[in-house]
């Protein structure tokens, strides 16, 4: 039996996340413990864990053109995932997350959909 093909429909973003002690209260600067930039976006995600399942993945969706995008779409190819559905628009950024995580996992994520909308 052959693989199934999924198309997957979604969002395209960039995560930046922090990690830090505890999350920031209203007007207060704190160091963050670590920094990661990772692929993200509802989307995405489910692209990269169907591809990781064995299914053939074609993405749709939108990208900018800035320096986020070439990281978007190489990742998705190291996953195995057909990207020739992603555009990139002129107008808009790629889609950016920011992700601040505390010691107990508690988060806050500030999205700049960018150019999924």
């Amino acid at each position: 039996m052959s693989a199934p093909h999924l198309v997957v429909l979604g969002s395209l973003n960039v995560d930046l996340i922090i990690n830090v002690e505890d999350l920031p209260k209203s007007g207060q600067t704190i160091f963050s413990e670590s920094f990661i930039i990772e692929n993200g976006g509802k989307g995405a995600n489910q692209a990269v864990a169907a591809s990781r399942l064995g299914a053939t993945v074609t993405m749709i969706g939108r990208v900018g053109v800035d320096v986020f995008s070439e990281q978007v779409l190489t990742d998705l190819r190291s996953e195995a995932v057909d990207v020739s559905r992603i555009t990139k628009d002129l107008n808009h950024s790629t889609g950016i997350a920011l992700i601040t995580v505390d010691s107990k996992s508690e988060n806050t994520i500030v999205v700049s959909s960018g150019a999924n909308m």
